[in-house]
């Protein structure tokens, strides 16, 4: 992204790397396990498998940009459900979606001042670079649970983070 100023280019990186990240695990984990629960105890800490989580943080991201897009901030997770995305192939083309909608709301930005505008964001008026930072944050996380689970369930390495 040529031109853009210091603190998009490191938030489009962060971004970037997330999708990295959770392709890279989507390949290393076998079809038959992307969604094992570690186990279904009421007291589990993961109640979700690798493949909910990873869906969890792509939607963290399409929730956000499409909200600066759209100014709608409906929680894709509702009609992004594992039964409609029950395959490593159907996941890989929802992250390729919801790349192509980060990257149509990146192109809404033309410099790092256009982080301190405020939208309504989902309740109340809320600086972009704020709203960026939550999303990061929740998308990072649920994918960290994504790589907790894949070492719960699996001998092998997960892939380098």
């Amino acid at each position: 992204l040529s031109g853009m100023d210091s603190i998009l280019t490191a938030f489009d990186r962060a971004f970037v790397s997330i999708d990295g990240r959770s392709r890279q695990l989507l390949i290393t984990i076998p079809d038959a396990r992307l969604f094992m629960k570690p186990r279904d105890t009421v007291n589990s800490m993961s109640p979700f498998s690798v493949g909910e989580y990873i869906l969890r943080s792509a939607a963290m991201v399409e929730q956000t940009f499409g909200g600066i897009t759209t100014r709608m901030w409906d929680d894709p997770f509702e009609w992004t459900l594992p039964e409609k995305l029950a395959d490593r192939q159907r996941i890989l083309q929802y992250l390729d979606e919801v790349e192509e909608t980060r990257v149509r709301g990146f192109a809404f930005f033309t410099s790092d001042a256009d982080l301190g505008r405020e939208i309504p964001a989902p309740e109340k008026l809320t600086p972009l670079i704020d709203i960026l930072l939550g999303t990061l944050s929740r998308a990072e996380h649920f994918q960290g649970r994504a790589f907790a689970v894949f070492q719960m369930i699996s001998d092998e390495k997960p892939p380098r983070l």
